[in-house]
């Protein structure tokens, strides 16, 4: 039997809100506090953190986060342009090319609502490689980063056939922004998970809701690669 796309996506996305809300309900049960692996897993990075470990560390969880995460963005939004410009008048190519800043933009709203809801405390300073503010759960380097890195790669996969491969390197670069959160000692190993399951159920609730527009685009899309295959000579 064939899985429809739209219900695939929607099964992550509910699969994946389960999975944020019981880590929540987990860590609020135990009263926000860490637990004893959390500690433990701390404790090892910190034992095991030599300075080039720590520098590399720093300037990759730097690329989850500020203006690196809106370049990544603005990407997927000029892949998705590029491909379907001969097609599109101006305002709509603007739309095209902002929709994924956009769609991150208030991603980062709902996270930081739930960051300031939850109210979890970060890992003692003591573990810290340089200072952090605000809250905790989830995490915003996991979530940004994850998501970000998500709307490229769903970019590349609708404006390239075969470019699969795209969600694999996806997914290690959010599996590393999140990684190093934890290595650098600013966040407990749950927020790094709830941020990167807040993510994909980010990323896919924008699948369902637009998928006619995905869909439309990336006819387009295809269809201009088919044509300029046609015309190439040889």
């Amino acid at each position: 039997m064939t899985v429809r796309p739209s219900t695939a996506v929607a099964t992550v996305l509910a699969l994946c809100v389960a999975a944020f809300a019981a880590v929540a309900a987990l860590v609020a049960a135990h009263g926000r506090a860490p637990f004893g692996f959390e500690r433990g897993v701390l404790d090892w990075v910190v034992a095991h953190r030599p300075d080039p470990a720590e520098r590399t560390a720093e300037l990759l969880t730097d690329l989850g986060t500020g203006v690196f995460s809106y370049l990544f963005a603005l990407t997927a939004g000029a892949l998705l342009l590029r491909a379907t410009r001969p097609h599109r008048s101006r305002p709509a190519a603007a739309a095209v090319l902002l929709a994924p800043v956009v769609w991150l933009a208030v991603g980062q709203l709902l996270r930081q609502g739930l960051m300031h809801g939850f109210g979890r405390p970060r890992p003692p300073a003591s573990y810290w490689a340089f200072t952090a503010h605000d809250f905790a759960f989830p995490s915003g380097h996991a979530f940004t980063g994850a998501l970000s890195a998500g709307l490229v790669a769903l970019a590349v996969v609708l404006t390239r056939p075969g470019a699969a491969r795209s969600a694999a390197a996806a997914a290690a670069f959010a599996l590393l922004i999140g990684c190093s959160r934890v290595y650098l000692g600013v966040h407990w190993p749950l927020d790094v998970l709830a941020g990167w399951l807040l993510a994909a159920a980010w990323l896919a609730l924008g699948v369902l809701l637009f998928r006619k527009q995905l869909r439309a685009l990336r006819a387009t899309a295809l269809g201009a690669t088919a044509l300029g295959a046609d015309r190439s000579p040889g």
